[in-house]
């Protein structure tokens, strides 16, 4: 009879545990979401990304293709950390 005696005990403990934690659970009252989520930023349109687009639709012809290869150019300095070259003066005089 001494074992059954804690056995007992033991499930009414657990018992009303479980019910007190029902009764926690049932009576608790949800929280509205505080004010809306911060909408994602989106980084600005890049004017030299969509050139770097422009010329990968063209294929083969933006290897000869002038602005591509400005492009190419600035892309290359951009990404080594270097600042664009000024423009070189102009031959024979003409500015």
């Amino acid at each position: 009879m001494d074992g059954k005696m804690p056995a007992r005990l033991g499930a009414i403990i657990f018992v009303a545990i479980a019910i007190t934690a029902t009764v926690i659970e049932m009576t608790r009252k949800d929280e509205p979401p505080r004010g809306r989520p911060a909408p994602e930023l989106q980084p600005p349109a890049d004017p030299l990304r969509q050139s770097l687009r422009e010329c990968q639709r063209l294929g083969e012809a933006a290897a000869s293709d002038p602005g591509c290869l400005a492009t190419w150019a600035e892309n290359r300095d951009r990404f080594l950390g270097r600042t664009p070259a000024p423009a070189a003066p102009h031959q024979n005089g003409e500015q």
